[in-house]
């Protein structure tokens, strides 16, 4: 059965919403956070930066948790509606799709997990948000494991989400297009991956 015409609209609304802002801004937090890379100072100084931007809890709620939040619940509805569609693209392609499903619901579990750990025990005055607070969360060997599953997630469900969406929105249309996306998609993948994970050692 073809989609209908909302079903469409709806999906062309949350490919873009997982690229701006979404992708935008887990590109941009991934840049923040490798300020850890350079020491303390420099990423708390970074981070206290973007906490003096005016109305940044009105520019965080309309720009990123409510983009998110629609992009994550119509994205779970297609993980559990959709099937994989064997006769217009290959078996690679129907596996990504399948990984895109899979990668998608634990995004969305950490997401929420590292939202909870980070900005809401901030505004409730439990800890700071500084290198010090990502610090101690890594001295759980249990979250460093949970962190990078959840961040190696994110960035395939962004990198692969990237093929998708050049797709639906007709920018690659040929299979030419759509092969050298596929090479973009996983340079993205691999270059942001590398950042996650020195990140990640800088706060351990």
């Amino acid at each position: 059965m073809r989609p209908s015409k909302s079903d469409f609209t709806f999906q062309k609304i949350h490919s873009l919403l997982g690229v701006i802002p979404v992708g935008g801004y887990l590109f941009v937090h991934f840049l923040i956070n490798y300020q850890a890379t350079r020491g303390e100072d420099s990423f708390n100084q970074t981070v206290k930066i973007v906490e003096s931007f005016p109305f940044l809890l009105f520019l965080e709620a309309t720009l990123i948790y409510l983009p998110i939040l629609y992009h994550a619940i119509y994205g779970l509805y297609i993980a559990f509606k959709s099937k994989h569609n064997i006769k217009n693209y290959s078996y690679f392609r129907n596996q990504m799709f399948f990984a895109q499903r899979i990668t998608g619901i634990i995004t969305f579990i950490f997401i929420v997990w590292h939202v909870w750990e980070t900005r809401v025990q901030y505004a409730l005055g439990h800890v700071e948000l500084d290198y010090k607070m990502m610090a101690n969360i890594f001295e759980n060997p249990f979250m460093v494991v949970f962190y990078l599953v959840g961040t190696i997630s994110a960035i395939f469900h962004f990198s692969n989400g990237l093929w998708s969406f050049f797709v639906h929105w007709g920018i690659t249309i040929s299979p030419k297009s759509q092969n050298l996306m596929t090479w973009i998609s996983l340079f993205i993948f691999f270059m942001m991956t590398y950042m996650a994970i020195r990140t990640m050692v800088a706060f351990i």
